[in-house]
Parts: C-alpha cells; structure tokens; sequence
C-alpha cells in the first residue's frame, strides 16, 4: 500500500480528493491537513510515502512545505498539485525537492497514477507546463531582489522593506529600480503582479 498525505486548504477540493485516490486499491489515504505549517507535523506522525500539497495555504505555502518535508523525511516523496499551472511555480518546486507537479483539473485515475509512479522514484510533470517553463526561463530576479519584493508586495514601504530585511533604503530603492527594469513594469505593485503570474513569487 502506497501511504498517502493530502494538504489542500479548501476543505471540498481535500475531501474529494482524500474520497478519489482513497478508492484506488494500493492508496491508503492516512493523514489530511489544511494548511502548510501543518505538512510536516502530520508527515512525522503518520510516515506518507506521498505527499500531495497544494501550492497555496496557509501557514506556508506547499512548496516551503515540500523542502521541509524532503530534508526533514527524505523517504517521502512530494507531488504538488495546483490550480495555477505557472512555470515558475514548476521551477521551484523541483528545486524544492518535489518529484511531481500537476493541475488539479488531471483526471482522477492520471492523479493515481501519478502518485505510484512518484513512490517508485520516478518524476511526473504536467507536459505542457513542462514545456512552459523550459520556453520561459528562469527568474531574472536575485534571490535578494525575490526578497525585496515579497516585502513590497505586502505593502511594506521603503523603510519597512529596509528594516524587515536589514538593508539600507538606498539599497531597497536600488533593488525595487534593478525589479522594475527586469520584470518590464510600471511600478513596484505592477513588479509583484507579473512576478506573481510568472510563479517567480
């Protein structure tokens, strides 16, 4: 039997996916949770050999919650399951450690198969965002400027993303001009917009 860990923060989309893969003969469905801070406690107490997270939760998001998994139970392997199918989300769950990345709209039998072949040490990608990613590139954002603009995207102002992040306003300023440039936009709110649509974010 396959063990397997859900986490999805809509309770309907978890519950009817718990119900699908639970019908399946070799998945056994023994942890469900809603949030990402919730991931790693649950996968410690009931040893999944899988993990289906979804990308967007509270807490942390399932792809903070896919690196915590695999350092802290590198047995258990990570499938990210998610309504945005972006490219750069692709790219950083991979770099997070997770074996698999598909859209919630895969077909239920796909998600089943999906999840034996990810417990047998193999990968599985949605193709066509696969393909997506490798077309689009890495981020062109440093992982400080991803920094600087995670804090502005909340609404911090210069001083606020200096003092969050230990950086002079000179610097912040810098960062925010070298951000806009790079990503093409109008300002730090259009930057945050396209980093979020690209999965940079």
């Amino acid at each position: 039997m396959i063990r397997l860990l859900i986490a999805d923060d809509q309770a309907l989309v978890r519950g009817a996916l718990s119900a699908l893969l639970a019908l399946e003969p070799d998945i056994d469905v023994v942890a469900e949770v809603g949030r990402g801070d919730e991931v790693l406690a649950a996968a410690m107490e009931t040893h999944p050999d899988v993990a289906l997270l979804d990308i967007e939760m509270p807490g942390i998001d399932g792809i903070a919650a896919a690196a915590a998994v695999r350092e802290r139970m590198p047995s258990c392997r990570v499938i990210i399951v998610t309504t945005f199918g972006r490219p750069g989300y692709l790219r950083r769950a991979m770099q997070a450690g997770a074996s698999g990345f598909v859209v919630k709209d895969t077909p239920a039998a796909q998600l089943a198969d999906a999840v034996r072949r990810v417990s047998q040490g193999l990968r599985v990608v949605d193709p066509s965002l696969a393909a997506d990613s490798l077309a689009q590139g890495e981020s062109p954002l440093t992982e400080r400027e991803t920094d600087v603009l995670s804090v502005a995207r909340a609404g911090g102002s210069i001083s606020d993303i200096s003092r969050i992040l230990h950086l002079s306003e000179g610097t912040v300023r810098n960062h925010l001009s070298s951000i806009i440039g790079k990503t093409g936009a109008r300002n730090r709110a259009d930057a945050a917009r396209i980093a979020e649509e690209n999965g940079w974010l």
